[in-house]
This record gives C-alpha cells, sequence and structure tokens, in this order.
C-alpha cells in the first residue's frame, strides 16, 4: 500500500490545483474570463439533482427532446462547452431537429460565438418552415409556471439578437419582423416590440420605432416580462431611467434585472445622444455578475463600438 502514497499525494494535489485554478466558461468579447459562479448550497443541490435527473433520463433513452433537456441542464449549471457538445451530437442523430438548432444557436450566442449562432437559427428557420408551432418548457419556470414562448419565437427572437449584437440592424430587424408573428401573448410582445425599438432607433427608422411602441397596448398581462415593460414605459416616457436602475441587489434574478434594465437606460441614453452617460450604465452593467444575460452581452458590444 505505502507505493501507492506519491500517486495518491500527487492526486490530491491536482485535484486541489483544479480548484484553485477553475477553467473559465466564457470569454467576454472584451477578453475577460468569466467563471461558474458561487451558490447557495440548497441551489447548487437542485441544478445538479436537476442535471443528474436529466443525465439518466438519456442514458436510458437518447431522445430528441432528452437529448435537449441533457444540454440545457448541463447550461443552467453554466457548463456551456458541454451543453454544446450534447446538442452537437444531438443535431448528428437527429438533423432535422429545429429545437436542437434553436438551443445550441442559443448558448453559442452565450460563449459570443455570434456567427455560429446565425448558422444555427437559419438552419432552425429552414427546418421549421410548415412545421407546426411547439410550445416550449421553460428550464426555469416563471412564477405562475405558465410556459409562455414557442420554440419559432424563440428561433426569430434569438436570431434578430445574434444580428443585432453583430450590429447587422436590417438583419435584425427582419428577425424581429417575423417574430412579432409568433407573438400570441403579452410577454412576448413587449419583449420583441422593445428589440425592434431599439433597432430601427439604430436605423434612424424613428416612424417605425414609434409604431413598434404602439403595438404594446396601455393595459397588458404580463407573467416574466416586467423588466421589458419597464424599459418599454422608459421609452415612452412613463418611468424615468433612474428607477430602472434601482434594482436591489443580493439575488440572481435582481443581477438579470439590472443587465437587462441598465442595457436599456444606456441605449436610452444612445438614442437621446447622451454617450457619456451611455458609457457609464453599460459600464456598471459589465461589472455586474450576470455575464450571460443578453443585456450585459450587449453592453460588452455598445462598449467596444464606444472606444
Amino acid at each position: 500500500m505505502i507505493k501507492y502514497l506519491p500517486s495518491i499525494f500527487c492526486l490530491t494535489i491536482l485535484l486541489a490545483g483544479c480548484k484553485e485554478n477553475p477553467k473559465p466558461v466564457v470569454i467576454g468579447l472584451d477578453g475577460r474570463e468569466f467563471f461558474e459562479p458561487e451558490r447557495s448550497p440548497e441551489q447548487q443541490f437542485k441544478l445538479e439533482k436537476e442535471l443528474e435527473e436529466a443525465r439518466h433520463d438519456f442514458d436510458n433513452d437518447a431522445t430528441e427532446n432528452n437529448y435537449i433537456w441533457y444540454g440545457r441542464r448541463e447550461a443552467y449549471l453554466m457548463h456551456f462547452d458541454k451543453a454544446l457538445e450534447i446538442f452537437s451530437e444531438g443535431i448528428e442523430r437527429y438533423p432535422e431537429s429545429f429545437s436542437l438548432y434553436r438551443h445550441r444557436g442559443h448558448r453559442y450566442i452565450t460563449i459570443r460565438k455570434f456567427d455560429m449562432a446565425i448558422a444555427d437559427f437559419r438552419t432552425a428557420v429552414k427546418l421549421m418552415d410548415g412545421a407546426p408551432v411547439l410550445s416550449e418548457e421553460d428550464g426555469i419556470p416563471n412564477k405562475l409556471n405558465i410556459p409562455v414562448s414557442t420554440v419559432q419565437f424563440n428561433v426569430w427572437y434569438h436570431l434578430g439578437l445574434a444580428h443585432y449584437l453583430k450590429g447587422e440592424y436590417e438583419d435584425a430587424a427582419k428577425a424581429y419582423e417575423t417574430c412579432l408573428t409568433y407573438c400570441d401573448n403579452d410577454d412576448l410582445l413587449i419583449a420583441t416590440a422593445d428589440w425592434l425599438f431599439i433597432t430601427y432607433n439604430r436605423l434612424q427608422r424613428k416612424e417605425d420605432a414609434v409604431a413598434a411602441l404602439n403595438k404594446v397596448p396601455e393595459k397588458v398581462t404580463i407573467i416574466e416580462n416586467e423588466t421589458y415593460l419597464k424599459r418599454l414605459n422608459m421609452y415612452k416616457g412613463l418611468n424615468p431611467p433612474e428607477l430602472l436602475l434601482a434594482v436591489e441587489e443580493g439575488s440572481e434574478s435582481a443581477d438579470l434585472a439590472f443587465a437587462t434594465q441598465g442595457y436599456g437606460v444606456g441605449n436610452w441614453y444612445l438614442i437621446q445622444g447622451d454617450t457619456t452617460r451611455a458609457k457609464d450604465v453599460f459600464k456598471r452593467v459589465v461589472e455586474g455578475p450576470y455575464f450571460s444575460a443578453f443585456g450585459f452581452i450587449a453592453a460588452e458590444a455598445e462598449l467596444l463600438k464606444l472606444k
């Protein structure tokens, strides 16, 4: 037994070194490294338990849906490379699955590979042509545990976002215009109208931007997109920008809200021609912890353009 002690000792040192020098899960547009965040024991246990259940289902039957959920659960733990590997293997086995392309494209956005995301969403658009609209179950349920989106909506929404993040505003506008046709509830309409409003403003299509705002009625029923509603009300002059920046810290939902609302505020300052205040807000957003949020990624992209 004694002769194995050096090997055991070396392995212990190696594992300790891995914990001390973790691998980044994302490299930001500005070159910063981002790591898997620390979580409460309860949250970590929940995420790992859900992953284990998804892996068990997959091991028992590698269906298209089980590929999707296995990959999604890995991504919720911020194991993005593993999630992409699973989605890619699923696509090899189910090449007609526009849902798998939709989810892989989403995670390409997360790791800032926008061209690869666009390619996946474009493939999904072709594959889903003529297919029935598919409701998409939430991996992180909203407060009422009611799914509000569809696969088709998500393909067009994320395609618009990927083009927007690249500064391809004409293509982004076209994608969001199509996305509107899949908005069958106020949550989807509010989010799409928001991105369409700011995209039209980038294109100096001011009348179209106002028309996008006017697509949202005064009274809406929303389940999960309160942050986008606050942004829209700011554009309409109903909410001061300071209100959107006054987000209580200390929770994952608050971090996401600040990234989303903060990007909206910074973008609003840009529309008003106040570049200095816009940059200040974008910097605050990217100093936050929620590096996978679309608002965070968009703020990174803006700061690179404003250098």
